[in-house]
């Protein structure tokens, strides 16, 4: 058993890094923050509209830095983006700071959930052959961080949620059965 009042959900776009966060935050009394959100919320535009202004490299410098400052708080469930494992020292400020959860899911599931989205890298012609290229590229960074990984492509959150919140057991909690 694991105990940890940091958790940081990492995975590909689509695993459900949100809505499993939003579930096993409350499960685990902690709270919940969305990085993507955080960024959104502090820059008043949204996340297409920094990768607009910015590009990919501006947005992950903003990343970079409310990640810092994210993992550092206690009492906290933080879904990550997908790409924050791409920077050296996000991936260390992870390893070193808490719990870190790998939510995996296939690229068949990430196209269904992410369809109607209007995710920057998934613009263009071949959404498929894009997540299938990026999964190439960050899942074995995301293996290689993970403290727990598990699979969400039975698309039932609050079962997730359940289950790792038995493997992530706070003390003064009770258990549930």
């Amino acid at each position: 058993m694991t105990t940890s009042d940091r958790v940081f959900l990492i995975g590909p776009m689509g695993a459900g890094k949100s809505t499993i966060g939003r579930r096993l935050a409350d499960r685990l009394g902690l709270a919940f923050v969305d990085l993507d959100t955080a960024i959104e919320s502090r820059t008043g535009v949204d996340i297409p509209r920094i990768f607009d202004i910015e590009g990919e490299a501006g947005f992950r410098r903003r990343e970079a830095e409310l990640l810092d400052e994210l993992t550092s708080r206690r009492d906290i469930v933080l879904a990550t983006g997908g790409g924050a494992v791409l920077d050296d020292a996000n991936r260390q400020h992870l390893a070193q700071r808490g719990l870190v959860v790998y939510l995996r899911a296939n690229v068949a599931t990430q196209l269904a959930r992410t369809r109607n989205s209007q995710r920057p890298l998934l613009q263009g012609e071949d959404p498929e052959g894009r997540l299938r290229a990026i999964l190439g590229t960050r899942a074995p960074l995301y293996e290689s961080l993970a403290d727990l990984a598990i699979d969400t492509e039975d698309g039932m959150p609050d079962r997730i949620a359940q289950r790792l919140a038995h493997q992530i057991r706070r003390p003064g909690l009770p258990h549930e059965a």
